[in-house]
C-alpha cells in the first residue's frame, strides 16, 4: 500500500464532485435522499431517548425540575455534538469528500516514511479500534429502531403484545433483502418518507408545546446544570440515555460520501434539527400536564385517532433509520478493504452518478444476522437501549483526538485554538462516554466485544499481509538480475502480451519467475504491473497510470486507485495508450501467484493469529474477481509460503 502526504479535499471541489453542473433543484433532491439515508438514526430516537431519561433504574422523579433538567441536556447535546460538532467541524475533515472515522485516520498518515509512521501507530490504531466499533453499533441500531417502533402497538392494544418479536424479525429481514438495490433508490423512497416522519415529529410536538409553552424555557444551559447538581450520581448517569439522541453522528460523517456535505447540512438545520427539538419538547411539555405518560411519551403524546397511522409511519422511519449504520458499514468495509485492513469482498457499485454509493452482499448477510438474534436475545427497546452507545461514545471520543491532529497539520490551526475546542469537545464527549460505561454488564459488552473482534481481523490482515510480502520478498530476485539470466539461455518469444502483477515494483514478480523455470519462455511483451492503494478516495484520471519502456518488450505499468474506487485492471491497462503503450486485450493474458499459507514458529506472528489470517486469505474472493480481470484470460501459479 502506497502511503504519502494527501491533502483534506476543498470542499467546493467535493461538492461539485457530487453536484457538478447543477443547481439548487438537484441540490434538494440530495439533500432529500440524505434525510432518509443519513438521518434515519437520529430521527428515531424519539421513540425511545426520552422515555429511557426516566428509566426506573435511574429513580428519577418526573417532576417539572426534571423534565426540564433532561430537556436542557437534549437540547445542547443536539446542539453541541450535531450542529457544531459533526455539521460544522468533522465534515469539514473530509478526504476528497470521502468521509468516516476511516478516511480520518488516512488524512493523519504522516508523510517522511515509517519512522514517523511508527510514532503516529497509537492514533492509528486508536482510528482503526473506532472503526471497529461501528460494526457493533451498526448491529444494534436496526433493532431497538424497529423494535420501538413496533411496540408502539401494544399502546394501541395488548393483542399485539405477542406478536411484537415477530413482527420486527420480519421487517427487519424486509429491510436487508431491499439493500441490494442500491443507496441511490433507497434513499429515492425512503426521503419522502422520512420527509412526512419529520413533519409528523413536528406537528405532535408543536400541539403540546402549544398547550404548555413554559417547557420553552428548557433552553436555558443552567436548568441542566441544575439538574446535575439536584440529582447527583443519578443524573450523571442518565447522560447515558441522552446521549440516544445524538447516536446518529458517526454514521452521519461515514455517510458524507454518498451525498455530499452541503446536502446533509441542508437537510439538518432545514428540516432534521428544528422536528426533532419541537417533538422532544412536547414530548416535555405532555410530562408536565401527565406525568404519568412517562411509560413511553411519543405515543401518549399522539391523538387516539391517529394511533395507528402514526405507529405505521414510525415503523417505516425505524426502518429507515437502520440505513444510516447499514450503508455507514458498506462504505466503511470499501475502505477498509482498499486500505488493506480487510480481505477482499464483493463489492457493487449501485449507482452511475454517486460513485460512493456501493453494496457489500457479505457485510449485509452479517449484519441481518446479528440482528436478528439482538431482537431474540434482548427481547425489547428498553433491554437494548441498556446495551447502546458504548461503541459510539467510544468511537465519538476517537473522532475527537484524531480530529485535533487534522486541525493542526491539515487546517495549521494555533496550538491554542486547537486544544481548546478539542478540550471542549472531550469534556462532553467523555462525560457520555463515563455514563454510558454503566450499561457494560447490561449488555454493552456486545457491541465492544463485536468490535474487538472486528479489531483483531483488521490488525491480523494488515500484519499478515506485511508478513506474506517479506516472505514473498525473501524468495525474489531484482528484475536486473532475472533479465541477466534470462538473456544469457536466449529465451524463446512466443507471440502475446503477458501481464504480471506484483506488489513490489523493484523485483520480480513470483509467477514470472516461476512460469519461466517451468517453460522457458517469455512473451513479446512482458507487462510487469503493480496496483497501488493511495491514501485518498479517488486517483484523478491523468494520474492513475505510469508506464515506463524497460526495454526488449518489456515495460513496468504502476496503476494507482483510491480507497474508495475499484481497482478495475483491464480499463487501467487501456488508459495506458495513452502513455505509449497500446495494447490488443483480447492478447492479452494474467499471470497470477495464489498463495498457500502455513503458520509456523518463524517470527512475525503468534501461531493463533497466523492461522486466522490464513483462514482469511483462503476465505476472500479472488485476485482475479476483485481486479475484474477476463477469467479466461487468466493464469494462476501457485507456491507455497511458510508465515
Amino acid at each position: 500500500m502506497a502511503v504519502e502526504h494527501v491533502e483534506s479535499g476543498n470542499h467546493e471541489q467535493e461538492e461539485n464532485g457530487h453536484a457538478k453542473g447543477s443547481g439548487g433543484k438537484y441540490l434538494a433532491l440530495l439533500a432529500l435522499g440524505a434525510l432518509g439515508v443519513v438521518y434515519g438514526d437520529i430521527g428515531t430516537s424519539p421513540l425511545y431517548a426520552f422515555r429511557e431519561s426516566f428509566h426506573e433504574g435511574y429513580g428519577l422523579e418526573v417532576s417539572p425540575d426534571n423534565i426540564k433538567g433532561i430537556l436542557s441536556l437534549i437540547f445542547w447535546a443536539l446542539t453541541i455534538v450535531i450542529s457544531i460538532k459533526y455539521i460544522v467541524f468533522v465534515m469539514r475533515a473530509d478526504n476528497r469528500g470521502e468521509g468516516g472515522i476511516l478516511a480520518l485516520t488516512a488524512l493523519i498518515f504522516p508523510p517522511g516514511g515509517p519512522q514517523r509512521y511508527n510514532r503516529r501507530y497509537l492514533l492509528i490504531l486508536l482510528g482503526l479500534f473506532g472503526t471497529a466499533l461501528l460494526y457493533g453499533d451498526g448491529m444494534i441500531t436496526p433493532a431497538i429502531s424497529v423494535l420501538s417502533a413496533v411496540e408502539g402497538l401494544e399502546v394501541a392494544t395488548p393483542f399485539f403484545q405477542p406478536y411484537i418479536i415477530p413482527i420486527t424479525i420480519v421487517i427487519l429481514i424486509g429491510l436487508f433483502l431491499f439493500q441490494s438495490q442500491g443507496t441511490e433508490r433507497v434513499g429515492k423512497i425512503f426521503g419522502p418518507l422520512t420527509l412526512v416522519w419529520f413533519l409528523v415529529l413536528a406537528l405532535l410536538g408543536l400541539r403540546w408545546i402549544v398547550r404548555e409553552p413554559s417547557i420553552l424555557v428548557a433552553v436555558n444551559p443552567l436548568l441542566g446544570i441544575e439538574f446535575f447538581i439536584r440529582n447527583g450520581t443519578a443524573g450523571f448517569l442518565v447522560m447515558g440515555s441522552v446521549f440516544l439522541v445524538v447516536t446518529g453522528g458517526e454514521a452521519l460523517y461515514a455517510d458524507m460520501g454518498h451525498f455530499g456535505s452541503a446536502p446533509i447540512r441542508l437537510a439538518w438545520f432545514t428540516v432534521a434539527l428544528p422536528a426533532l427539538l419541537l417533538n422532544y419538547f412536547g414530548q416535555g411539555a405532555l410530562l408536565l400536564v401527565n406525568p404519568e405518560a412517562v411509560e413511553n411519551p411519543f405515543y401518549r403524546m399522539t391523538p387516539e385517532w391517529a394511533l395507528y397511522p402514526v405507529v405505521v409511519i414510525a415503523t417505516l422511519a425505524a426502518v429507515i433509520a437502520s440505513q444510516a449504520l447499514i450503508t455507514g458499514a458498506f462504505s466503511l468495509t470499501m475502505q477498509a478493504v482498499q486500505l488493506g485492513y480487510l480481505p477482499r469482498v464483493a463489492i457493487r457499485h449501485t449507482s452511475a452518478h454517486e460513485r460512493g454509493q456501493v453494496y457489500i452482499p457479505a457485510i449485509n448477510w452479517v449484519l441481518m444476522m446479528a440482528c436478528l438474534a439482538l431482537v431474540l436475545a434482548f427481547g425489547s427497546s428498553t433491554n437494548l437501549a441498556a446495551a447502546y452507545g458504548v461503541a459510539v461514545t467510544t468511537t465519538m471520543v476517537i473522532t475527537t483526538l484524531l480530529l485535533f491532529v487534522v486541525q493542526r497539520e491539515r487546517w495549521g490551526w494555533p496550538l491554542g485554538v486547537a486544544l481548546g475546542m478539542t478540550s471542549f469537545f472531550l469534556v462532553v464527549d467523555l462525560a457520555f462516554w463515563g455514563a454510558n460505561l454503566s450499561k457494560i454488564p447490561a449488555g454493552g459488552w456486545f457491541p465492544l466485544a463485536i468490535g474487538a473482534v472486528v479489531f483483531i481481523l483488521m490488525t491480523t490482515w494488515k500484519r499478515g499481509r506485511e508478513i506474506l510480502a517479506e516472505r514473498l520478498r525473501a524468495g525474489t530476485i531484482p528484475f536486473t538480475e532475472f533479465i541477466e539470466q534470462v538473456y544469457a539461455e536466449e529465451p524463446v518469444r512466443v507471440q502475446g502480451t503477458a501481464v504480471f502483477m506484483s506488489g513490489n515494483p523493484g523485483a520480480t514478480p513470483p509467477a514470472l519467475l516461476h512460469n519461466w523455470r517451468h517453460n522457458h519462455v517469455l512473451h513479446s511483451r512482458v507487462i510487469l504491473l503493480s496496483v497501488h492503494t493511495e491514501e485518498q478516495p479517488r486517483v484523478p484520471r491523468a494520474e492513475k497510470v505510469a508506464v515506463t519502456d524497460l526495454g526488449d518488450g518489456f515495460y513496468q505499468v504502476m496503476l494507482s486507485f483510491g480507497f474508495m474506487e475499484n481497482p478495475n485492471v483491464p480499463r487501467g491497462l487501456r488508459m495506458a495508450r495513452h502513455k505509449g503503450l497500446e495494447l490488443q486485450m483480447s492478447e492479452v493474458s494474467y499471470f497470477l501467484g495464489r498463495e498457500r499459507l502455513f503458520a509456523t514458529n518463524r517470527p512475525g506472528m503468534a501461531i493463533w493469529r497466523e492461522k486466522l489470517f490464513a483462514m482469511m486469505s483462503r476465505n476472500s474472493i479472488s485476485a482475479t474477481d476483485f481486479f475484474s480481470l477476463p477469467p479466461n484470460h487468466v493464469v494462476e501459479m501457485g507456491a507455497l509460503v511458510e508465515l
